[in-house]
């Protein structure tokens, strides 16, 4: 039975495990035939075309196809097509677009003029039909599910559990599939994690930096938009790298920080930087074990580097659901904002 007093947000939280177990469950065929083609491609690069939270949905997908499939990919601004029609070079890439409704004018131009110009394009929706696979070569339903929060979660994964999935059959990446399969049983795990330090750091915050690289730094992204919407609170995602490149400059007494680490090549250097900005008197919070002055924030360890970085948006959605709610707003309903935005 439903709790009367849960947001609509919090459910869709809940649910990522199960959305996740599905997608994985049902689509085993659909990442075969695309990742077929997509190797019958042998793009000699890829582009990505999204908005908002599925923008870092894409964001997170390049560092994955850069890091698996050792391809460049390029994020594509779909006024390309829709305002300038410029005419891309696009026949010798691979295409992904992203979009949980699949009808954004721009985003349905632009994927529909990669694929005229001879891309193999992919799209990734929550929604068939929908023109954006009308656009596209070959489609998928990332299986999110109803969501009806305005801030999107259970979709914002599915969308990247979708690419994974799709990248995984592509490149044959035995080590990533085994990661796959055992994604809905860490999600599990990640969605009852609790970060009640961070909460108290930012209660009267006026602002908040999270910091990530690689593909924490897509994590960093979505997690910054989402404390911006539903607390409407001022907040900025970094480079751990580029931090220190200006921004670093806001920083002084109490200011909060959450720095976000995967078990990967960079925690090391990200942990560093964490440790760094304590000198400074920043608050940080980390997501990883090496901290010395950075508090320490639970997470769950995947045993893969790229899911490891993905599963650590749980935690922080429930963070921020709990911290919109602490301030007295609906997470549900974010000021200014609706669930489908289509621009042109």
């Amino acid at each position: 039975m439903q709790n009367s007093s849960e947001t609509n947000m919090r459910r869709e939280i809940d649910e990522i495990p199960e959305a996740a177990a599905r997608l994985l469950d049902r689509s085993a065929k659909e990442f075969a035939a695309i990742g077929s083609a997509l190797r019958d491609k042998d793009p000699a690069f890829v582009v990505t075309i999204a908005r908002g939270s599925s923008d870092h949905a894409a964001l997170f997908l390049k560092y994955a196809i850069e890091l698996t499939a050792c391809l460049p990919v390029a994020s594509l601004g779909p006024s390309l097509a829709s305002i300038y029609h410029a005419d891309l070079k696009l026949g010798r890439s691979a295409t992904f677009a992203i979009s949980q409704s699949g009808r954004s004018p721009d985003i349905v131009a632009m994927l529909e003029a990669a694929t005229k110009a001879g891309a193999t394009s992919v799209a990734l929706t929550n929604t068939l039909p929908s023109p954006l696979a009308e656009a596209s070569s070959h489609s998928l339903d990332i299986l999110a599910g109803p969501e009806y929060a305005v801030a999107a979660t259970k979709s914002y994964v599915n969308s990247i559990v979708a690419g994974l999935g799709i990248l995984a059959e592509w490149t044959g990446d035995a080590p990533l599939k085994t990661a796959l399969a055992s994604l809905p049983q860490h999600f599990a795990a990640a969605v009852k994690l609790e970060w009640p330090e961070l909460a108290a750091s930012v209660a009267e915050a006026e602002s908040l930096y999270v910091l990530g690289r690689g593909p924490t730094l897509a994590i960093a992204s979505e997690a910054a938009l989402k404390f911006k919407e539903t607390t409407g609170v001022h907040a900025e995602a970094y480079s751990a790298a580029e931090v220190l490149h200006g921004p670093v400059a806001l920083i002084g007494h109490r200011f909060p920080v959450l720095v976000l680490a995967a078990r990967d090549a960079a925690e090391t250097s990200v942990v560093e930087i964490a440790d760094g900005l304590c000198a400074k008197g920043a608050i940080v919070h980390a997501t990883s074990s090496q901290a010395a002055s950075a508090m320490r924030l639970p997470f769950v360890n995947t045993g893969h580097p790229i899911t490891d970085a993905l599963v650590l948006i749980l935690p922080f959605y429930s963070f921020v659901e709990a911290s919109s709610r602490a301030r007295g707003r609906n997470p549900d309903a974010p000021q200014n904002l609706k669930k489908v935005t289509e621009t042109r």
